[in-house]
């Protein structure tokens, strides 16, 4: 799966949240500043052709769609930066993150429980 530049992320961001919708509700959906309309369809046809949107007509107007989940691209990208930088290894990705963040006494704790449940379901 190819990667995201930063402003087709935002387009698609976009239409993940709002599900579904011709140019002008995408454009709507923008927060300020809002890029240029013709910026946008440009950015949707590169996405259509990456296989991240689809599109039904409705009389001259394109209504776009997600082709993929947020949540499948974020595992896979996600994936492709745990094999590029840590060596494939999420572990080393979450030790990296325990060294260098200043992590709460809370948000240790509630990781903790995070893979001690993911222990116990492998157990099961």
């Amino acid at each position: 799966m190819k990667e995201l530049t930063k402003a087709e992320e935002q387009v698609m961001q976009v239409l993940w949240n709002i599900g579904q919708g011709f140019a002008s509700d995408v454009m709507a959906a923008f927060p300020e500043p809002k890029p240029a309309y013709n910026t946008v369809l440009t950015i949707i046809r590169i996405l259509e052709k990456k296989g991240f949107v689809t599109h039904e007509t409705f009389c001259k107007a394109n209504r776009y769609t997600p082709s993929i989940s947020k949540e499948e691209y974020s595992k896979n990208f996600l994936g492709s930066v745990v094999e590029r930088y840590f060596d494939n290894s999420y572990l080393n990705l979450v030790s990296a993150f325990a060294k260098k963040e200043n992590f709460s006494i809370e948000e240790l704790e509630e990781l903790k429980k995070i893979i001690d449940n993911a222990i116990d379901n492998e157990k099961q």
